[in-house]
C-alpha cells in the first residue's frame, strides 16, 4: 500500500491513489490537473523522508469539481453602546482525486 502526505491547500493531507480530499480552492492546468509536492512517501514498509528523494516524487490530482464550505457567521457586540456587526463567510474549496504516486 502506498501513500504519501502532500501539502495542499495550506494544509498536510495524507493521500492514496483514488482517494478524494477537499482542500482551499486550487486552479487547475488546462486539462483539469494538479501536482502536489510530497512531505512523507510510504510505500509499505519503506518510509522515505529525504528530501532530495521527495523531489522525484510526483502525487497527482485531478479537480473534480469547485465547490463553496459552510456559512460561518462573524458577529460583534460591544455592551452598553448598541453596537452590533453581524458577518457571513463561505470558504471557495476545491475537490480533489488523487490520480498518481510515483
Amino acid at each position: 500500500m502506498v501513500y504519501a502526505i502532500v501539502r495542499a491547500g495550506g494544509r498536510q493531507e495524507k493521500v492514496e491513489v483514488g482517494s478524494t480530499i477537499i482542500v482551499n480552492r486550487i486552479a487547475g492546468d488546462e486539462k483539469g490537473n494538479v501536482e502536489l509536492p510530497a512531505v512523507l512517501l510510504v510505500d509499505g514498509d519503506k518510509v522515505t523522508t529525504d528530501a532530495d528523494a521527495l523531489a522525484k516524487v510526483t502525487v497527482t490530482a485531478e479537480v473534480v469539481e469547485d465547490l463553496r464550505g459552510p456559512k460561518i457567521v462573524i458577529q460583534r457586540y460591544k455592551n452598553k453602546t448598541g453596537y452590533k456587526a453581524r458577518q457571513g463567510h463561505r470558504q471557495d474549496l476545491t475537490r480533489l482525486k488523487i490520480t498518481n504516486i510515483k
